[in-house]
C-alpha cells in the first residue's frame, strides 16, 4: 500500500537551543519511500548524519520564538507483514555481529531480570518465532495498552509491575523478555496507518530465522501499514527529537497518515 505521512511539531524557544532530530524515513527491507519534503521555519542550518543504528538524524541550533518541524513522505508498504510461525532460533555464535548489542541489557529493558518469567511464558514453544509470538500474546494479554496515559519514562520492570502502557512501554517489556531468552529484539518508532488515536507508534522487532520479524501487542493482530522512521536497544536511542539546554516541549503536535492511490505516486 502506499501511504502519505507527515508530522508537523512546533515549539516556543526561549534561548539558542541545540537539536538531534529523528525524522526521516529510509528505504529498508519493507518499505519503499518514494518522496519527502523537510521544513523548518524559520530556516536554521542543519547537518545530517547517521547514526551507530542506521538511522537519518540532523543537529541544528533553533533560535529564541517560534520554531516549527514540517516532513512529509510518501513510501511503500507492505500490505501484509510477514509472519514465519516455526522460523528457528538462531543460536549466539551465529548471530550477525550487528545484532549481538540487541542482546544486552539497556536503559528500559533490564533483559538480566526476566530470565524464569520468560521462559514460563514461552514453555512448550518451538524455540524462535513461536517463542516471540507467544511473548507477544501474553503483552496483549495481560498488560493494557492505555494511549495518550503516560507522564514518564518508564522501564520494562515498572511496566510488568503496573500492567498498563504505552505502546513504547509495551515494546520494551517484549524486548526485554526477547533478551533473557537470548533473542536479539530492537526498539521501532514511526507510524502506523490507521492507529487509533492517530499519533507516532512504537513496536518491537524480534531476530529468528536469519531476519528482523515485526511484533506489536498494541494491535489485535498484525497487519500492514507500517513505516518504520528509526531503529534501537529502546526508547533512548528512538527519539524523534532530542533537545538540550532548559526543557523545551512541543506546543503542537500533529501526525497524520493517509491512504493515497498509487496512480498519484507514478502520475
Amino acid at each position: 500500500m502506499w501511504l502519505k505521512t507527515s508530522c508537523d511539531l512546533s515549539f516556543d524557544i526561549e534561548v539558542p537551543t541545540p537539536f538531534v532530530l529523528m525524522l526521516r524515513p529510509r528505504s529498508g527491507a519493507q518499505q519503499w519511500i518514494a518522496s519527502e519534503q523537510y521544513k523548518l521555519a524559520p530556516s536554521v542550518p542543519a547537518f545530517e548524519f547517521t547514526d551507530v543504528y542506521g538511522n537519518l538524524c540532523q543537529r541544528l541550533v533553533a533560535q529564541p520564538g517560534y520554531f516549527s518541524i514540517h516532513t512529509r513522505a510518501e513510501a511503500k508498504t507492505a500490505d501484509f507483514l510477514d509472519q514465519a510461525p516455526g522460523a528457528p532460533f538462531v543460536e549466539v555464535q551465529r548471530l550477525p555481529d550487528s545484532v549481538l548489542n540487541y542482546l544486552l541489557p539497556s536503559r528500559y529493558c533490564e533483559s538480566d531480570r526476566f530470565g524464569q518469567m520468560a521462559m514460563e511464558i514461552t514453555a512448550g514453544q518451538l524455540l524462535g518465532y513461536n517463542q516471540v509470538a507467544a511473548i507477544e500474546n501474553w503483552l496483549r494479554n495481560n498488560v493494557t495498552f492505555t494511549p495518550g496515559n503516560s507522564d514518564a519514562q518508564v522501564t520494562a520492570i515498572e511496566i510488568n509491575a503496573r500492567k498498563w502502557g504505552v505502546c513504547r512501554d509495551m515494546a520494551h517489556l517484549g524486548i526485554a523478555l526477547c533478551r533473557s531468552l537470548s533473542i536479539p529484539a530492537r526498539m521501532v518508532v514511526g507510524y502506523l496507518y490507521g492507529l487509533q488515536p492517530m499519533d507516532l507508534h512504537a513496536w518491537f522487532e524480534a531476530y529468528v530465522g536469519d531476519r528482523w520479524y515485526t511484533f506489536d501487542a498494541t494491535q489485535p493482530s498484525l497487519k500492514g501499514g507500517y513505516v518504520a522512521i528509526g531503529y534501537g536497544r529502546d526508547a533512548a536511542d528512538v527519539a524523534v527529537y532530542n533537545q538540550f539546554g532548559p526543557g523545551v516541549y512541543p506546543s503542537s503536535q500533529v501526525v497524520s497518515v493517509e491512504l493515497i492511490n498509487e496512480s498519484s505516486i507514478i502520475d
